[in-house]
Order: structure tokens, then sequence, then C-alpha cells
């Protein structure tokens, strides 16, 4: 597995892709953050966070895409599906290579709430605690993104499905309030932004840090299915 983690972790950084996505992501959040800091109105660093993460639809899966889809697209996968690497390694190495680059953009936006606490005045532990939400969102979707580059030959499916996907549920979020009874409960239960907001909100709630890593390990576990069964097709 670590063979794995550290070949993908360097393929992100010898192509143009992590830098691409970490520069579009710190760009938008410093003018997002720049827009809303600068314009007198109370500033909420957790609301701000909750708004902004609604960016990482499409920059994760985005990020992703490559994970499994290009080699099989280039036929390298044969390689791989023949290695002595269990599935469970091959799938671990790159969805904690993934992580690493979404933990990379996580660490540099911090560099925000250190200057709100030094020039202005910031409540620490809500800002950890949306942090921790933000992270364990992240880690959901990099997994989701992660299965549906399994799925597929092509990158550009690969994203079209991971961000269409995650926009449906974020959708059902939306409009939950049009549901009623057994629906609405069922929709509040896939909401990831509501159970988000109870940490933006300061609530740090051992049912919702279950549910991220439990989402998080479904799709894990469904990517090694997925790599599994073509491991013995191609055996």
């Amino acid at each position: 597995m670590l063979a794995i983690y550290k070949k993908e972790l360097r393929s992100y950084f010898y192509s143009p892709l992590a830098y691409v996505l970490i520069g579009i992501y710190m760009l938008i959040f410093s003018l997002f953050f720049r827009g809303i800091f600068t314009s007198g109105r109370p500033f909420m660093y957790g609301a701000y966070l909750y708004q902004y993460s609604f960016l990482l639809i499409f920059i994760l899966p985005t990020l992703t895409m490559r994970a499994f889809a290009e080699e099989r697209k280039s036929g390298t996968d044969v390689l791989l599906m023949t290695s002595p690497v269990s599935v469970g390694g091959i799938v671990l190495g790159k969805y904690l290579a993934s992580l690493t680059v979404f933990l990379i953009m996580t660490v540099l936006t911090l560099i925000y709430p250190i200057l709100i606490f030094i020039y202005g005045n910031l409540n620490v532990m809500p800002m950890i605690s949306c942090y921790i939400g933000h992270v364990l969102l992240g880690a959901f979707f990099v997994a989701f993104g992660i299965f549906t580059s399994s799925l597929t030959k092509s990158q550009v499916i690969s994203a079209v499905t991971g961000i269409g996907g995650l926009i449906i549920i974020w959708f059902v979020d939306q409009i939950s309030f049009l549901f009623k009874g057994h629906l609405l409960t069922f929709a509040n239960w896939i909401s990831f932004f509501l159970r988000f907001r109870e940490f933006v909100q300061g609530i740090f709630s051992s049912k919702d840090l279950v549910f991220f890593l439990s989402l998080t390990g479904l799709f894990l576990l469904l990517t090694m299915i997925v790599i599994e069964k073509r491991r013995w097709s191609q055996g």
C-alpha cells in the first residue's frame, strides 16, 4: 500500500493537476474571504467555511478522476491487477494519496483564521469543529470520487459522474423543506451538508462523525468490490 501511495502522490505533483486545483481552490477561497471580510458585515468564519465547502463538490471529483480511469485507458491497470499488492492496498493507497492533496489544500487555508486570530477576534473551538467537519466532508467526497473513477476508462466521465452524484445529494438537501414524513426523514439522513452544519455550529456529534466515516468506508468498499471483480475477470 505504501508503494502505491507514494507513486500516486508523486504522479499528482509531477503533473499540473494538483497545482492547478490547489491554485484554483486558494484563489477562490482568498477572493471569497476578502469579499466577506471587507464588506463590513459581522464575520463568522464557520458560516464562511460552510458556504465555501460547496466548491469541494467540483474540486475533489476532478482531483480523483484519474485514480483508476487513467490506468484503465492506458492499459497499465493490467500490471496493477496482477501485482502482489492486495485490492485493499491498491484502493487505500490511491485514496490516501488523493486525501493528502486535499489535506494540503485545507492546511493552506489555515492562514486566514490565523490572521483573524492575530488581528481580530476568533473563537478557536468552533473553528476547530468547523475544520473537523470540513475534513470529514472532503474525505467522503474523495472516497466517492475514487469510486466513480473505478467505474470508467474516461477521466471526464469519472469527474462528471462524481460531481453530478454529489450535486444530486446536495440538491435533495436544498429542497428537503418540500418533503414530509418518512421522505423528509430520509432526506435529512442522507444530507451530508446538514450534518456538516452541526460541526459549523460548534456541535461535535459522534453520530455525525460515524455517518461520515461510514459513508467514506462504504464507497471505499464498493471501489474494492469493483476492482476485485475486474481482477478476477483479468486473472
